[in-house]
């Protein structure tokens, strides 16, 4: 796996990092963020729209990320475009 940093919380101070990488090899946005409350997944995973199961599957989890990551996003997810272009 070839992982790229891309960002860390800019509002972490303490053990509390949610952070962007990039997997460039895959293709994929990897994220690190905090586990949700137990009331916001049940929500997740009650959450009905066609074409996709109602539930979390085991080999899938919700994270929550801070909006102020937005950016970060934006730049792994450009970043994975120039990847795909070369």
């Amino acid at each position: 796996m070839s992982l790229r940093f891309i960002g860390i919380d800019p509002d972490t101070k303490t053990g509390d990092s949610p952070t962007v990488w990039i997997d460039e090899e895959r293709g994929e946005l990897v994220l690190q963020g905090w586990k949700p409350s137990a009331a916001l997944e049940a929500e997740c995973a009650a959450f009905e729209v066609p074409g996709h199961a109602v539930g979390i599957p085991d080999n899938e989890a919700v994270v929550r990320i801070p909006a102020r990551m937005t950016d970060m996003i934006r730049e792994a997810c450009s970043a994975l475009e120039r990847t795909d272009d070369r």
